[in-house]
Order: structure tokens, then sequence, then C-alpha cells
């Protein structure tokens, strides 16, 4: 049923060229797109945003490091490895099973989602398409997304509980940012003066 499915979703690739574009697009930026997403959440954002982006980049590390140990434990040759898949951009023989992309880009989604429900729903859909594009360029299952974005929900929402405890390692980080711009500011009126 996974390669049923996989056949189905990946078999729409190459048929357009404009969407298999958008496709290597979404499975080639995400992490980026998330990345400066955070990032202007922290830049832009009052103290409870900075938290969430340090809470959301924090949850998709822990993610990560819970695909790392299940590719240990269980290991799923990808598409393209186990059947005769054209893929639309190369990728490394690894562990197909669970997807990284989908896994880093669900967990801070899910997570922003969890505490600001415009941001982290806009999130959540990129994160999904994300999901998709691995599987229309040929990287991953569907069943290996849907692992992803499991174990990305359960991380979130147990960081999302644990957020009391981690309340002074973020703290701690916001205060630091806050020297260093407030040391930026001293030392660039000091060169007007």
């Amino acid at each position: 049923m996974n390669y049923e499915l996989f056949k189905m979703i990946h078999g729409m690739a190459g048929h357009n060229v404009l969407l298999d574009e958008f496709m290597v697009f979404c499975t080639s930026n995400a992490i980026y797109i998330f990345g400066i997403a955070l990032l202007l959440i922290w830049l832009f954002g009052k103290e409870y945003y900075k938290k969430s982006a340090f809470y959301a980049g924090l949850t998709g590390l822990v993610a990560l490091c819970i695909n790392y140990l299940i590719t240990l434990i269980y290991y799923e040759p990808r598409p393209f490895v186990a059947h005769h898949v054209h893929t639309l951009i190369s990728h490394a023989a690894d562990a197909s099973f669970p997807s990284d992309h989908t896994t880093g880009a669900f967990a801070i989604a899910m997570l922003m989602w969890l505490r600001h429900k415009k941001i982290g729903g806009v999130m959540i859909l990129f994160a999904l398409l994300t999901g998709f594009s691995r599987i229309w360029v040929g990287h991953h299952y569907p069943f290996d997304v849907l692992g992803s974005i499991i174990v990305a929900t359960v991380i979130a929402m147990l960081l999302n509980k644990l957020t009391k405890m981690l309340e002074p390692i973020a703290n701690f980080i916001i205060s630091i940012y806050y020297f260093l711009i407030r040391k930026k500011r001293t030392a660039s009126h000091s060169n007007f003066d």
C-alpha cells in the first residue's frame, strides 16, 4: 500500500515543469524558509514570540535527534533504492524512514501552532507541502512522511508541556540578545561623539 500510494503521488511528477520546479523548490528550501521565519519572529516579535521561536527551533532539533535514533533501530531503503524511480533531484541513498525534512518542518510548525494559531497554521500548511514534495520528487514513501508528522507532533506537544521548565534557558538567551543589542547601540552612539 505504501508503494502504491508513492507511485500515485510520484507518478504526477514529470508532467508539468512549473509544478515540478515548485515541488523541488519546496523540498530543497523548506529548512531555510522555516529558519528565516523563526529568525524574523525572533527579531520582530515581543518576548513571548522570541520564546516561541526558541522553543520551535529546539523542538526541530530534538525531533531530528529522535529521527536519527529511529534510523539506528529501523532502516528502510529509499524508494529510488528499492524500486526503479526517476527522482527529480539527486539524494544520498540513506534511510528513508522517517523524513528529516518533514520532521524538522512539522516540529517547528506544530510548536508554533500550539502557541500562535495563525502563524502556526500557515507553517503547518507549508510543512504538509514539504512532506508532500518529498514524495513528489521521489525521496520518500507516504508512510515516511506520516511517521515524521507523528514524531514531530509528539515532540512538539511534549516540549510545549516543558516550556515552564525551559523558560530560564529561554530567558537567559533573550537577555544575552538584549545585552548585545544594547552594547551595539552604545558602541554606535560613541562612534558619533
